[in-house]
């Protein structure tokens, strides 16, 4: 697995498309902290930034590069090697040659400025460490769309598909399910709703690390009596957590079953 893992990283390192993704982040994150005095805008900005384009980038990606390479796949199939071994070395490759680009490029300006020994570190920290968490959430969704479908047209509609119902159409679904039962007592479905959205999650622990939850109202101060604590931000790691292993070990159950 860790040679496939390195050539893939390497494969998808020399690509012009992950420069690309490198520079975008270099260039929006030095933007942003030479025109922002504070910090807290800066990291809101790319927070707004990063929860909609990582996942966007991981599915894409992630679908894109398992077509690509189905032929070399087909070859390896070929070779006295475990599948599982192949298809987790392959999303490995994916998750970790992007979220090292977005790492690199959001710390590059970070540690140019000067703000690896202020307070302000720990608000980038979340921020890497959330989109780091997206990264591998939402390529691993993408291999798990992409070995159930061996129609390439098909597999990049449902990773578009997936993307748009996380990013923008759950969220409508659920702010119209509180405005339809204002009536009642909403404190837990609203922490299993953002709970079953990464993305939620993801917006949730940062705005509540930036302690500006008051501007999300009654349902800011739900979120920060329970996402606040340390209890609650172990239980969001652990869901987080939870959102990579559960498609990755549906991976390695459909590549031992899946007829090539």
């Amino acid at each position: 697995m860790l040679k496939i893992l390195k050539y893939s990283f390497y494969d998808l390192m020399r690509s012009r498309w992950s420069y690309v993704y490198f520079l975008f982040y270099l260039l929006l994150a030095s933007v942003l902290l030479f025109l922002n005095n504070d910090l807290s805008k800066a990291v809101i900005t790319l927070m707004n930034v990063i929860i909609l384009i990582v996942p966007l980038i991981g599915t894409v990606f992630g679908v894109m590069y398992y077509y690509n390479s189905k032929e070399f796949v087909g070859l390896l199939l070929a070779q006295p090697l475990r599948r599982e071994a192949i298809f987790l070395g392959q999303y490995l490759g994916v998750s970790l040659s992007l979220s090292m680009s977005l790492i690199i490029g959001i710390g590059i300006p970070f540690a140019a400025y000067g703000l690896f020994f202020s307070d302000a570190i720990w608000d980038f920290s979340l921020l890497l460490i959330t989109g780091s968490f997206l990264t591998f959430i939402f390529t691993a969704l993408a291999f798990n769309i992409a070995l159930s479908n061996n129609n390439k047209i098909k597999g990049f509609g449902y990773a578009i598909l997936l993307w748009l119902f996380m990013a923008i159409i759950y969220d409508g679904i659920f702010l119209m399910s509180l405005i339809l039962f204002e009536d009642y007592p909403l404190d837990k479905l609203s922490l299993f709703g953002t709970i079953l959205n990464p993305i939620d999650l993801s917006r949730t622990l940062i705005l509540l690390k930036l302690d500006i939850s008051a501007l999300l109202g009654y349902t800011g101060a739900v979120f920060k009596k329970f996402f606040g604590t340390s209890l609650g931000f172990i239980i969001s790691s652990v869901v987080l957590f939870l959102w990579v292993v559960l498609p990755v070990s549906r991976i390695i159950f459909k590549s031992k079953r899946k007829d090539f």
